[in-house]
């Protein structure tokens, strides 16, 4: 299990959230284990109400965390997007922001914790072949929008000008292929 903390972009700081810690493992056959605490005055911040299970789009208008993943020398990658209302999302690129197309099915399993001054969510999702190749670049990140609507955009690291999760300098961890057993 590798961990992560997110940083806030310099132009979005948020005034709710102090600290965004992302735990994340590799499995075998395309599986990936999320784990993200957001920690600090958690009741300042608009958490999309329980939805059910299902797939949705357009959850990163709200608070979401997410997961981008590509793999070396290829333009392809995923993205996974989290709710807090238990909905998901997750769509393959044939590049940067271009080839757009939903990925049905990956959700394997997963929860969430709202507890004093921290939530949780956790997440497992199985993803398509095409992804379950060498190393993996992991892009992770999180919108979170308080009561006023403010938003904050967190991630591993921030390109220069306007929050942009799937630039490539926000897939800045490394996830190794397991050992074959």
């Amino acid at each position: 299990m590798a961990h992560y903390a997110l940083v806030p972009h310099r132009d979005f700081p948020s005034s709710a959230i102090q600290s965004i810690a992302v735990e994340a493992s590799r499995g075998s056959a395309g599986r990936l284990e999320l784990g993200y605490r957001a920690s600090g005055a958690v009741e300042r911040v608009r958490w999309p109400d329980w939805k059910g299970v299902e797939p949705a789009d357009g959850l990163w208008e709200h608070s979401c965390f997410e997961a981008f993943v590509g793999t070396a020398g290829n333009p392809a990658y995923a993205e996974l997007n989290f709710s807090t209302s238990g909905q998901w999302g997750a769509y393959a690129f044939t590049g940067y922001r271009h080839g757009m197309a939903r990925i049905d099915n990956v959700l394997v399993g997963g929860g969430r914790t709202f507890g004093d001054g921290i939530v949780e969510v956790r997440r497992t999702v199985d993803l398509p072949d095409w992804v379950d190749v060498g190393t993996w670049a992991l892009g992770l990140s999180a919108v979170i929008e308080t009561l006023t609507g403010e938003k904050s955009y967190w991630a591993l690291a921030h390109p220069e000008g306007a929050p942009d999760f799937h630039n490539a300098i926000c897939f800045a961890a490394r996830l190794a292929a397991p050992e074959p057993a």
